[in-house]
């Protein structure tokens, strides 16, 4: 064997053990959520099957995401994306400082001069009357369209481009996993009710600890200590409530058969999506073809979910320099209006 065919199986064997490690880990996260899942047959290797082509899917779609952007004042002045998304540079360096994840990552980074986070949005395209320049006159009462962009949350952060895409990635799993006991709570027909009764009750306090792409995007969710220690301590005794409950061992299989569907069919169940949009400095969209205003890519995440939710996400980097001092708590006044 040759040097080139030895570089080549010893580079194929660490891709395979890579995704193995990557298959286990997600295998354990989706048994820490749901532990009963265990008492089915053959339940590790037909989880392992299914999440294989999950991993596929939220790996496709990691990779489509544009590199990060840098968020400061002086991109806001130079990238219309960063202008897009904030009216003043004042304002972007608030809904950063407000972040206690950002925050928390660099007391506890001291040497990392920057962070790579995901900022997550809520978007509403507002149709107004505006003002247009057609040659030299000027047109009042115009038909427009605007994007405005609020709501500016970060919740996940890391001190590296490929370790927060790694993230993104466990958590689109975590996400796969809760439509698929989202599914178990819904199933009226073949599971008992009291387990049917727990299993929503599951869903619903994974999904207010910020579980899977709610925390990614931003979505709404408990982050005080106090209210967290409280949702553990509920977590606990519904897990109790589970392990003690008696079920037959068919329901098992449903249960794993549910969950197994999902990960088979990873699409159905989550998307991103891209839209491109011409807008001028005032955030008024143009038509495709117009001069006016500049072209920017925006992304988006469909978070299932009661409700479902629908939030713009941007991956950014955001330096030290730029955090505003005193710890603006800002988040936890939002959430007590």
């Amino acid at each position: 064997m040759g040097l080139l065919d030895r570089i080549f199986f010893r580079q194929r064997a660490r891709t395979g053990s890579e995704e193995e490690r990557r298959t286990s880990e997600a295998v354990g996260r989706v048994l820490a959520m749901n532990p009963r899942l265990r008492n089915a047959r053959h339940y590790e290797e037909r989880l392992t099957r299914v999440l294989k082509t999950s991993l596929n899917h939220t790996d496709s779609l990691v990779a489509s995401l544009p590199r990060p952007r840098d968020a400061n004042a002086d991109a806001w002045s130079s990238d219309p994306m960063i202008r897009a998304l904030f009216a003043t540079p004042d304002d972007l360096a608030q809904a950063f400082s407000r972040s206690e994840e950002l925050r928390a990552f660099f007391e506890e980074n001291a040497d990392s001069a920057e962070a790579y986070a995901v900022l997550g949005m809520a978007m509403n395209e507002r149709h107004v009357l505006g003002v247009a320049l057609e040659g030299d006159s000027i047109r009042r009462d115009v038909p427009q369209t605007t994007l405005c962009f609020s709501d500016h949350r970060v919740r996940i952060c890391s001190g590296s481009e490929a370790s927060l895409r790694g993230e993104i990635a466990r958590r689109m799993v975590d996400q796969l996993a809760l439509e698929g006991f989202a599914s178990l709570a819904g199933n009226r027909r073949d599971l008992l009710r009291q387990s049917r009764a727990l299993i929503e009750e599951r869903v619903a306090l994974l999904e207010r600890q910020g579980t899977g792409m709610r925390a990614v995007v931003g979505a709404p969710s408990v982050t005080e200590s106090d209210e967290l220690g409280r949702l553990q301590t509920l977590m606990q005794e519904n897990s109790q409530a589970l392990a003690k409950l008696r079920v037959p061992a068919q329901q098992s299989e449903i249960e794993l058969e549910c969950v197994c569907n999902v990960f088979s069919k990873p699409s159905d169940h989550f998307y991103v999506q891209s839209r491109h949009v011409r807008v001028d400095a005032m955030n008024v969209v143009h038509p495709e073809g117009s001069e006016a205003g500049q072209e920017i890519e925006l992304h988006f995440a469909r978070i299932p979910g009661n409700p479902a939710v629908v939030r713009a996400f941007v991956l950014v980097r955001f330096p030290r320099r730029e955090l505003l001092p005193g710890g603006l708590h800002i988040d936890a006044a939002m959430r007590a209006l």
